[in-house]
């Protein structure tokens, strides 16, 4: 591969002639050759990149004007006699080529293409590489590239994923860019020759899968000479002297060669854009004046990570969308290796670990690598992990980003306690070197370890890589005798993974044993000389679900002791814990209340939860609070993934000095798509709401006690480009029974107009209390007699609390007449944006109530949507009032959302994780 490319800084571009020799390595012709073509990718908002940006959230893609995204524009592809050969973009795939041979390219045969083209530099602002404002060019797959041939084409789009998956090639560059500018790459630079007013570059290198160039103003780029090779490198380095930098690179190169082999290359090039796509996630959320660890650290951290993440990936050519578990499980494994060896007493906090009031934490005893547990258990917990074998774009964000990578080295280091010798070292260091730059599969890695082991590893391969089954073993019984303990031991999920079981005395290990497979033998015998206690898994090197039914006391009455501990913590499996923390609520009536909450969670999820919070009210001067316990069930890829039942209850005020108690048992029935990728979901929730409420001696109430039954199907499929949701409700009371449905649609369009619409039907099916209404539909702020909804002032009639108003029924802005329904409600929201987050909105609605005709109802005005769904204002200006702007008290007609819930506005920020 031969390219010649000039910069042109004026128009952000990079004018092309590149030359391709294409081997047919297949057994069959060929009639087409396909080009991957990623630079292309930012010229859609309809390209796969484009579709990735969208379902992770990030809006800057589709927002971002033409100018700031990249294209490719092929002016001509001729073959080696100049003529010219017919292209497309397959399928309207906007980052792939396809040539379309005029004779079929027979098997081992070849054809010369000459490409003439011109490439328009995305901004980094998408995926770190591009211009940057400086007008730096940090270039990744700016070239042509033949797709890979394996047993057919193999085919894939930019999805800012990683690596493409080619074939490695032999290519030439010869680069003219302004004589201001430098050029740092990892090939091999040949020649550099100054004319008047430009530069001309010369670089090559043999069996490469990328090709980074950066094109910049000022050389950024550190060169070390670390033994026979040149390290080039711009990551940030936190102000560390120039002999410890060149230490850390010296002590990461040497460990990486002992433990892998040699790089084949001559220049290793890595860069501060590689580590912030794949950063030590932890480290990367301090701010830069928190510095918890040692000096050299973090850097050195960072180097190691980069530089293995580089060496790998540059040298083991498995395909990177199917099978990077094999990449991601030799760099893990060897970063855990790393840290064991040079920094054995890290832990994970730092010297934060150490500090009067943290160090009681559970959390300060953990060690630096037992991040990679915890972080992949996180997932496992919330029943979203994914096999190691799933193509990285069927991943959800957290998966792909760290839970699959950590499950993979996790599972590697529990395979080595397992095997009790050095066999996971020696099969990584013998797979490297024999497969370097050699096409290879997981397959190979797989026999590879399963050569060097002793025992029988298949379970490894079939359920712990090939599946997402949960690893969950408990100690459900022991069997005393005089000198021995029969312990009995269930593997809740049926595989046939190992666990190793413990004799603890005082919290010491007398002995340890492997158990091979305990769902066909459950039953261990054990010397009862010395222990008090026998557990399994007690050193936690398996990544286990549930560790807290591990315990079985010998001597000890209580299998486990219980902990109380000030704030949440992480869990530790060796104390039943209770945690309390102070927690406080506002409303208008109880003020700001404040109590402690005594609760069971920790930060993994959890099965069973139990939370109770009274707290005192200041202005009510009374105990108000809430409480409640869940049991969760959980499944496996299923469509029904979850049933959850509890029950719940809280006393708040709902006015001055009037109080209400409300109890709801109920049961939910959690589905999903199977594609976890997807936001599609359905609840069905069944309840009964018990109310009771304080009599106002004033204002004697019809009915100050109720009992509603409930059932509600909810639909929702929420995505930044298209968001729907739906639902329907029914509720049973002895005095009225209705029937409501919603469904909300929003879409965001290419020329970045959106539009929202929102529909509510209601109609009760009978109601003996029409004397009032308590229980009617309302146009625009529902009563809400199952204190379902967060009003901050839910009793006022006039103050700045009255005019807070959720989303719910009519969603009316406008105070309008008749103001509820006792028969029936049918109403439409809609808005539009007029600039950025103003929009325009418009509401209509038939109100029905006994014995009156329906009448029809609108209003419109202006909605400045801040956070949308959580802080919005609402500005009407004409409804069936007339122009509302022109009374003298508008500012009380303005309506306002907002949240003050901290986990809705957590949610706001983790949905493009999960």
């Amino acid at each position: 591969m031969e390219i010649d490319a000039r910069l042109v800084d004026s128009t952000r571009s990079l004018e092309i002639s590149q030359h391709i020799r294409f081997i047919n390595t297949e057994k069959r012709e060929l009639v087409s050759i396909y080009l991957n073509d990623w630079n292309n990718a930012f010229s859609s908002k309809n390209s796969a990149l484009a579709r990735r940006f969208a379902e992770d959230y990030k809006r800057r893609f589709h927002f971002a004007k033409d100018h700031e995204r990249g294209h490719t524009y092929i002016h001509e592809v001729t073959d080696s006699q100049g003529d010219s050969l017919n292209w497309d973009r397959p399928g309207d795939i906007v980052d792939l080529l396809r040539i379309n041979l005029e004779q079929p390219l027979q098997p081992g045969d070849s054809i010369d293409l000459n490409f003439h083209y011109t490439v328009r530099v995305p901004e980094d602002n998408f995926t770190r590489f591009g211009m940057d404002r400086d007008h730096n060019y940090k270039l990744r797959y700016w070239y042509l590239v033949p797709a890979p041939l394996d047993n057919g084409w193999k085919l894939y789009s930019h999805q800012d994923l990683g690596l493409q998956y080619v074939q490695p090639y032999n290519i030439r560059i010869k680069l003219d860019i302004p004589t201001e500018f430098y050029a740092a790459s990892s090939l091999n630079l040949d020649r550099t020759k100054t004319q008047k007013g430009c530069k001309t570059l010369s670089f090559s290198g043999s069996e490469r899968l990328e090709s980074k160039m950066y094109i910049t103003k000022t050389y950024i780029f550190e060169s070390l000479a670390i033994n026979d090779k040149q390290i080039i490198t711009n990551i940030e380095d936190e102000d560390i002297e120039f002999n410890m930098k060149k230490a850390v690179l010296t002590k990461a190169l040497n460990f990486l060669e002992e433990n892998l082999g040699t790089y084949p290359h001559k220049d290793i090039f890595i860069t501060q854009e590689d580590y912030l796509n794949n950063p030590v996630y932890g480290l990367n959320q301090l701010p830069s004046f928190i510095r918890p660890f040692p000096d050299g650290f973090q850097y050195d951290i960072k180097i190691f990570k980069t530089l293995t993440e580089n060496y790998l990936t540059n040298t083991i050519l498995v395909n990177p969308r199917t099978e990077k578990w094999v990449i991601d499980a030799m760099m893990y494994t060897l970063m855990m290796d790393y840290v064991d060896r040079y920094y054995p007493n890290m832990k994970l906090l730092g010297n934060l670990s150490k500090i009067i009031g943290l160090r009681w934490f559970h959390a300060a005893d953990l060690e630096f690598n037992d991040q990679y547990q915890f972080l992949y258990m996180n997932m496992a917990r919330m029943n979203l992990d994914q096999p190691l074998t799933t193509s990285q774009d069927s991943l959800v964000k957290f998966n792909k980003n760290i839970a699959n990578a950590y499950k993979a080295g996790v599972g590697m280091k529990y395979l080595q306690a397992y095997l009790e010798d050095e066999s996971v070292q020696q099969s990584i260091k013998e797979f490297y070197e024999a497969n370097m730059l050699r096409k290879v599969s997981a397959r190979d890695f797989e026999n590879t370890l399963k050569n060097n082991s002793e025992k029988d590893i298949s379970w490894f391969f079939q359920e712990y890589v090939g599946t997402n089954k949960k690893i969950d073993f408990k100690l459900t019984d022991i069997r005393k005798t005089d000198d021995s303990v029969q312990a009995v031991i269930r593997d809740l999920r049926n595989t046939h993974m190992p666990v190793s079981l413990y004799g603890i005395k005082d919290g010491d290990i007398v002995f340890k044993k492997w158990v091979e497979d305990p769902a066909s033998n459950d039953t261990v015998v054990v010397p009862r000389e010395g222990i008090d206690r026998l557990a399994l898994n007690y050193e936690q090197e398996i990544p286990e679900f549930n560790q807290r039914n591990n315990y079985r006391g010998v001597t000890k009455l209580f299998n486990k002791p219980i902990q109380f501990r000030l704030l949440q913590d992480i869990e530790d499996p060796r104390y039943n814990q209770i945690f309390f923390m102070p927690e406080f609520e506002y409303n208008l009536y109880d003020g700001i209340a404040i109590g402690p909450k005594v609760y069971n969670k920790t930060v993994l999820s959890k099965t069973f939860n139990f939370s109770f919070s009274p707290k005192y009210g200041f202005n009510s001067q009374t105990i108000v609070g809430s409480g409640g316990l869940s049991n969760t069930h959980q499944f496996d890829n299923q469509k029904l993934y979850a049933i959850r039942y509890g029950i719940s209850g809280n006393r708040f005020s709902y006015g001055y000095n009037l109080f209400y108690k409300k109890i709801t048992p109920y049961l939910l029935f959690a589905f999903r798509n199977p594609y976890l990728r997807s936001n599609e979901g359905q609840r069905l929730l069944i309840r009964n709401v018990k109310v009771q409420r304080d009599e106002n001696p004033e204002f004697p109430l019809e009915q100050p006690n109720y009992n509603v039954f409930n059932v509600n199907y909810a639909y929702s499929n929420p995505n930044f480009i298209k968001y729907l949701t739906a639902s329907i409700d029914w509720q049973l009371s002895d005095k009225f029974s209705k029937i409501s449905a919603t469904a909300e649609y929003r879409k965001l369009f290419t020329n970045n107009r959106q539009v929202n619409l929102r529909f509510f039907t209601g109609t009760f099916l009978y109601n003996d209390k029409r004397n009032n209404d308590y229980f009617s539909f309302a146009l625009d702020r529902p009563t809400d007699y199952l204190f379902d909804y967060n009003y901050y002032g839910r009793s006022q009639g006039s103050g700045l609390f009255s005019q807070q108003i959720i989303m719910a029924e009519g969603g009316f802005k406008s105070q309008l007449q008749p103001e509820y329904a006792n028969e029936w409600l049918m109403s439409m929201n809609a808005s539009t944006n007029i600039w950025n987050w103003i929009y325009a909105y418009g509401d209509i609605g038939m109100v029905k109530n006994r014995g009156e005709n329906g009448k029809f109802l609108y209003d419109s005005g202006i909605r400045v949507s801040l956070v949308q769904d959580y802080f919005e204002l609402f500005f009407p200006v004409y409804s069936n009032l007339g122009w509302e702007l022109d009374d003298p008290n508008y500012d009380q007609k303005i309506r306002f959302i907002v949240s003050l819930d901290i986990n809705t506005l957590i949610r706001l920020f983790t949905r493009r994780w999960y």
